[in-house]
């Protein structure tokens, strides 16, 4: 299953998106309304769980700098990966799309597929306010 959030304008520079969003902590800002819980666990890991789902540990396992982020599930039950791609507008103007990628069957993908697309456009979103 692949998911891509509509490319997101941030009054940032690419290099200020990037480190706003290497330092874990900061996805608490990113998170919807509806988050029961947030812990950053480490510097390369953090926790999270909206109301009536799962907690979901998701870890650094890539990075470019200034360009992209890949974060990915901790726990190998639900393989995916959550991308931030960065590009570079202006000098005080990026360019941010964020897309879902997962290997899921296909009763949990439709299952999934509908909140998955919701919270890609939350973060997208919230990301346009930091």
């Amino acid at each position: 299953m692949f998911i891509e959030s509509p490319s997101t304008t941030v009054n940032k520079s690419e290099r200020e998106v990037f480190e706003f969003l290497t330092d874990l902590k900061n996805f608490e800002q990113l998170m919807p309304d509806n988050i029961d819980k947030f812990e950053v666990i480490n510097d390369n890991r953090f926790l999270f769980a909206l109301k009536g789902m799962p907690e979901i540990v998701l870890e650094r396992k890539e990075q470019t700098e200034f360009s992209q982020l890949i974060l990915g599930a901790a726990s190998e039950k639900l393989p995916f990966t959550l991308k931030a791609d960065i590009r570079s507008l202006e000098d005080t103007k990026s360019e941010v799309v964020l897309s879902f990628t997962g290997e899921f069957n296909a009763m949990m993908a439709m299952m999934i597929k509908s909140p998955i697309t919701n919270f890609m456009g939350t973060l997208s979103e919230n990301l346009a306010k930091v």
